[in-house]
């Protein structure tokens, strides 16, 4: 019944988006051009899903064919919406005067090509974002830089300083020149450590492969830690066995290593520097819903001192909420991604920050405060599913830590 729905709605909205163009221009070619390009958007798509995949979640050329219908109908539905809302309009106003005054109402052609002109550019500008997206804006990296005071912080630690990345999702990438000045990016911050939270890849270990060398770069002087997402344990592929299964994370974990990540798997690695101690703490992906829940938090913290300094990585931001926030051990700064800022957004720095995704994630970018304690959540590094980035760009972070009570 939902397709049957969406079908009609798709038809309904190639049909407007013809009707707006041929109100305004009587140049046929322009008609047969709009058909063309609507025709090798439906038959790319439907070739495309209907090749082989090696997991559920969309290669790359499938991911563009997506985004291609993806674009041609959030133009098409704007149209849809003006022209259709004016359609409306126009029934209730022939009805009013036909009953009330019992006479005709004369309908104005140029009435309707002024409201066809004002969908067609309203629909310009979604159309053309999700294009951009597509073409620049998933490698439009940028560093975003957070300084927060702890009045427990050790002294030596004063100005330590964290580069966090996080869902990188290698299987998505197309561009090795632009993954490349990411990773001299990173290092261009000379962070004390360097700390990705989860989803190296989308399906399979193998992904991150032709990445090895690219991201073996990375350099830090305290080292490179890490902690595995939801995509990385291989859910999201139908494998033959178990066995199968297994050595895909197995895999994983070694590429990690080759790369020179230390995997924290419900565990934890002491930061130390002039004597003073940092706890570093790495659960496994731990979700709400029906996202794994393997992360185990008691586990994790059970070799440390309650009155240690804490940063916990944990892939999923809900975990904060549902175990972290409110446990009997105080961890200072929770570092998590995950959510991608559902790639698409808006954010105008002291004015507004919008994405559908904050209707399924209380915390979904940037940095939270509660209980004195915070969670940064990573925008995420690369891309899934839709490929490219609209408004929430690829993120880079640098948290300094400062000894202090200043408000962040």
């Amino acid at each position: 019944m939902r397709l049957v729905i969406f079908l009609i709605i798709c038809i309904l909205s190639i049909v407007y988006g013809f009707m707006a163009i041929r109100t305004i221009t009587k140049h046929t070619w322009l008609y047969y051009l709009y058909f063309g390009i609507v025709a090798l958007v439906i038959v790319n798509l439907i070739y495309q899903l209907m090749g082989s995949s090696e997991g559920r979640v969309l290669t790359p050329s499938k991911s563009y064919a997506f985004g291609f219908m993806l674009a041609l109908l959030s133009f098409n539905l704007i149209i849809t919406i003006v022209l259709f809302g004016e359609d409306i309009f126009r029934a209730i106003h022939w009805g009013f005067r036909k009953l009330v005054y019992r006479n005709e109402t004369t309908y104005f052609s140029s009435r309707r090509k002024f409201i066809s002109q004002v969908a067609l550019g309203l629909a310009a500008i979604p159309f053309a974002s999700l294009l951009y997206g597509m073409y620049r804006g998933k490698y439009r990296f940028r560093v975003l830089n957070y300084t927060l005071y702890f009045e427990d912080l050790p002294d030596a630690f004063d100005g330590y300083r964290l580069t966090q990345i996080s869902d990188i999702h290698s299987g998505s990438f197309d561009n090795k020149e632009k993954i490349e000045y990411a990773i001299d990016l990173i290092n261009e911050q000379q962070s004390d450590v360097i700390l990705f939270t989860g989803d190296m890849v989308n399906n399979k270990a193998s992904e991150m492969l032709p990445w090895k060398s690219t991201f073996g770069r990375l350099k830090a002087k305290d080292g490179k830690f890490s902690v595995l997402g939801n995509h990385d344990y291989g859910d999201y592929v139908d494998w033959p066995t178990e066995a199968d299964k297994a050595k895909n994370l197995e895999d994983l974990k070694r590429i990690q290593k080759e790369i020179g990540f230390d995997l924290l798997l419900n565990e934890h690695r002491y930061l130390e520097k002039d004597g003073a101690k940092l706890a570093l703490i790495g659960v496994e992906n731990w979700g709400k819903g029906g996202f794994k829940k393997a992360g185990d938090l008691k586990k994790a913290s059970s070799k440390i001192e309650a009155n240690d300094f804490k940063v916990l990585m944990s892939h999923d931001p809900s975990h904060w909420e549902a175990q972290v926030v409110n446990d009997n051990y105080h961890y200072h700064l929770t570092l998590s991604g995950h959510t991608h800022g559902m790639q698409f957004g808006i954010e105008i720095p002291g004015w507004i920050k919008w994405s559908p995704v904050k209707w399924r994630y209380k915390q979904w970018a940037g940095i939270y405060k509660n209980l004195g304690q915070y969670i940064n959540v990573n925008r995420g590094f690369g891309y899934l599913g839709y490929p490219g980035r609209v408004g929430i760009w690829p993120e880079i972070t640098v948290i300094e830590l400062k000894k202090g009570s200043k408000e962040a």
